[in-house]
């Protein structure tokens, strides 16, 4: 998963395109155009990480590093329209005639992006600042670590900080506000959403400071620095955590735990709210970058999870287990030998191992490999309890390694069953290769480069998951039925995600559900039935673009025959980042066209 969408009327080549496309070979007026083309495109990328300096700091640019503007401040939302409306303007200047094959499907994509982000303020999603799994706060608890993409290295990068967190705190004071006039107008979370993130609050409100989270930097001041930086900076820090910090922790965790809690739906679906089916059709769009209806991806989730079902039913047969499916659901999540550890670290070193044993078969599959590394860690104590296993990128120049984050609550009922598969969807060849790979890229503009379309990005990693026996993985039956239960987990999203959003089910009926059709805990469906009430839509994605890739490669290899090359598949489905899953379809379309 990725913490961060629809048909495009438009074709591309686009490497056979951008071969094409240089300089020396355009009429000189082309070109004139291509270079204020590029232009804009470098000017959009540009305004928008000044509008949103956190991102900016999470691709490695680190120039605003001391910058939080408000996005819950008017001032920041009349900017943000006008930075959309401006760039759907700039795009009208441009016609498709004088553009390269694939300028268009960068034309594309930017409307895309204008429409999208406008459409959202038709929405009041700004009266849900906060939630247990998506919101700023958490973010910026990871930040706070002295751990993540902010730097901790020169008595700069921690005042940046300091000077950062100023920002933050007027941003959870909003926050605070905006949930009052969701109350006032029927916009409120789940009581069942509310409880979880109480705890998230209350452990930011310790006294302790050797134990706060915030404080964390003052504790690992790097050996460089000087005897008086380092008192300096500590005071800071101190004043900061105890003056700041604690108290606005506290007045937001005090709000939540009565009136807004008194006050919270016992509804689990987004259509209780005011305009929530709408809401929830963008939302579909925007995730899954079909227009797919939620009736059409439940109907497609039911026969999903029929048809996995079935594989299912074999594993169980060849383990000689004779009970029925769901009783080996709960064989499986409660079998010992598949909870073997008794420290954190053991689970780390398990997915490492699972990295040395694929590696051999790598280069079978993939020919283009990223240069950014990437690590295996714990999720923070802080957020543990509510996380999933996610991915956090590395920075745009590779020195900040890709991160897969993985939560270990209870080690000794940590389950493995399912670590192949996951080390697959998060790591290699899932979302490190997929997103270090569009961000090292050479041909792509700037502002495609940190792009993020759910229905691509979680489709492949997803597909990823299947190519475990390509990789010499899923040796073990129960790593393989552990696969297929990631699959199932996915089809079942399908089901549950429209079945809360869009046919009146609770949360309680989402979460049988569940646990009737896979083998997942009943901690972990609760977290994640959870978390499809906290953002709808999204865990649509993985499914919607997963079946669209598999399909497109089956359609190649029927058509190529022998000639069909796996990582020239593979090739082709990544070198151009995260694009509308019909934008993909087209360019694979054209290779196959192209290599026949």
């Amino acid at each position: 998963m990725i913490k961060r969408m629809l048909t495009v009327a438009c074709f591309a080549i686009v490497f056979t395109a951008c071969k094409k496309d240089t300089a020396s070979q355009k009429p000189s007026e082309d070109v004139d155009v291509s270079a204020k083309f590029n232009e804009m495109l470098d000017n959009y990328y540009e305004e928008g990480l000044q509008l949103n300096p956190v991102k900016a700091t999470f691709t490695g640019d680190n120039r605003f590093n001391d910058q939080f503007p408000n996005p819950l401040a008017d001032e920041t939302v009349t900017k943000t329209k006008a930075y959309y409306n401006k760039y759907k303007e700039a795009l009208t200047q441009f016609d498709d005639t004088t553009l390269s094959d694939s300028e268009k499907m960068t034309k594309a994509i930017l409307k895309w992006e204008c429409d999208m982000n406008l459409e959202a303020f038709n929405f009041k999603s700004d009266y849900f600042p906060i939630d247990q799994m998506w919101s700023i706060n958490l973010v910026a608890g990871q930040l706070a670590s002295g751990a993540s993409a902010q730097p901790f290295k020169t008595v700069a990068d921690y005042n940046n900080w300091l000077k950062r967190l100023e920002g933050y705190l007027e941003w959870m004071t909003s926050a605070g506000a905006k949930m009052k006039e969701g109350m006032a107008n029927g916009y409120v979370l789940p009581k069942s959403l509310i409880v979880k993130v109480l705890p998230q609050l209350e452990a930011l409100t310790v006294a302790d400071l050797d134990k706060h989270l915030f404080y964390s930097p003052a504790k690992n001041f790097p050996e460089d620095f000087s005897e008086e930086d380092k008192k300096q900076l500590i005071a800071a820090y101190s004043k900061m955590v105890s003056e700041k910090i604690i108290p606005t922790y506290k007045s937001l965790h005090e709000f939540m735990s009565t009136a807004y809690l008194e006050a919270g739906r016992t509804s689990s679906g987004i259509a209780d709210i005011p305009n929530g089916a709408d809401f929830y059709n963008y939302q579909i769009k925007l995730y899954t970058t079909t227009n797919m209806t939620a009736n059409e991806i439940h109907e497609l989730g039911l026969s999903e999870v029929a048809r996995i079902s079935s594989e299912m039913e074999k594993i169980k047969e060849q383990v000689g287990f004779k009970g029925d499916l769901k009783s080996f659901f709960d064989h499986v999540r409660n079998k010992k030998e598949l909870m073997p550890f008794t420290a954190p670290k053991q689970v780390i070193d398990n997915f490492n191992a699972i990295h040395d044993r694929m590696k051999p078969q790598i280069e079978k599959l993939f020919d283009v490999k990223p240069k950014t590394l990437f690590e295996v860690r714990r999720t923070e104590a802080f957020r543990e309890n509510s996380a999933s296993a996610e991915y956090n990128p590395g920075s745009l120049d590779g020195t900040r390694p890709g991160i897969f984050y993985t939560p270990i609550p209870e080690v000794t009922k940590y389950n493995t069953y399912s670590d192949e598969s996951l080390f697959l969807h998060e790591a290699i060849p899932g979302h490190h290769y997929q997103i270090s790979l569009t961000q090292e890229s050479e041909v792509l503009p700037k502002f495609r480069k940190t792009l993020w379309y759910s229905g691509y990005g979680e489709g492949w990693a997803l597909y990823s998951e299947s190519l475990g026996k390509e990789l010499g993985l899923y040796t073990d039956p129960y790593q393989y039925f552990g696969m297929l239960g990631a699959e199932m987990h996915r089809a079942v999203r399908l089901v549950v995600d429209t079945g809360l959003h869009s046919k009146g089910w609770t949360r309680e009926q989402a979460i049988q559900y569940s646990l009737d059709n896979e083998a997942e805990s009943e901690a972990g469906i609760t977290s994640e039935i959870e978390r499809y009430m906290a953002n709808p839509g999204q865990a649509l994605s993985y499914k919607i673009g997963q079946l669209k890739i598999r399909e497109l490669r089956a359609k190649a290899e029927a058509a190529l025959g022998d000639t069909f090359d796996i990582r020239q598949f593979h090739n082709q489905v990544l070198e151009t980042g995260c694009v509308p899953l019909a934008l993909l379809e087209d360019k694979i379309n054209n290779w196959i066209a192209a290599s026949k």
